[in-house]
């Protein structure tokens, strides 16, 4: 299935409660900036398993990966002072419920930033999309987005045999 043309509009940067970090919507604009990201990370995001296809990635599949629109949901670069440092993805499953990704250069981890990215997508997703739950799959083993997801109000909901599902209701 080849990506479809996303109808919300443009997709507005957004802040964080730490001064200097930013989500900005990652487009094919910021695939050189995005591979070289993707290059200092690989041992980093393969660690668990997770990201093989990062891992794998060229400079052509990310032109490529970065090309295609979002179904309908939200992939932003988080930026620290206009560096690219990671990512966050909100991938519609089925609206108002969405899921959820996100990663960070090794270097940036530990200090809070990946915690203030995904909360202040989750936020925007309640107020402009009308998001009512957000899902996330955690691969066993990885305590630190385990950990994240919990300070931000997720609570676990199943368990699999290769990763555990966490659920944040975003609506009371």
């Amino acid at each position: 299935m080849g990506a479809r043309v996303r109808s919300v509009g443009p997709v507005p940067d957004l802040p964080t409660r730490i001064p200097g970090l930013l989500l900005r919507e990652l487009k094919v604009e910021d695939a050189d900036a995005y591979y070289a990201l993707l290059d200092r990370n690989r041992a980093h995001l393969g660690r668990l398993g997770d990201y093989q296809a990062e891992v794998a990635a060229t400079p052509a599949w990310v032109r490529a990966h970065l090309g295609e629109v979002p179904d309908a949901g939200l992939r932003y670069g988080i930026r620290l002072h206009g560096e690219l440092i990671g990512r966050v993805d909100l991938p519609a499953v089925d609206p108002p419920r969405y899921g959820t990704g996100y990663w960070l250069d090794a270097a940036h981890t530990g200090a809070g930033r990946a915690t203030a990215a995904c909360a202040a997508l989750y936020e925007h997703a309640a107020r402009a999309l009308g998001a009512t739950d957000v899902f996330a799959g955690v691969t066993h083993g990885n305590d630190r987005s385990v950990a994240l997801l919990r300070r931000l109000g997720f609570r676990q909901v199943a368990v699999f045999a290769d990763y555990t599902r966490f659920r944040l209701r975003l609506t009371r």
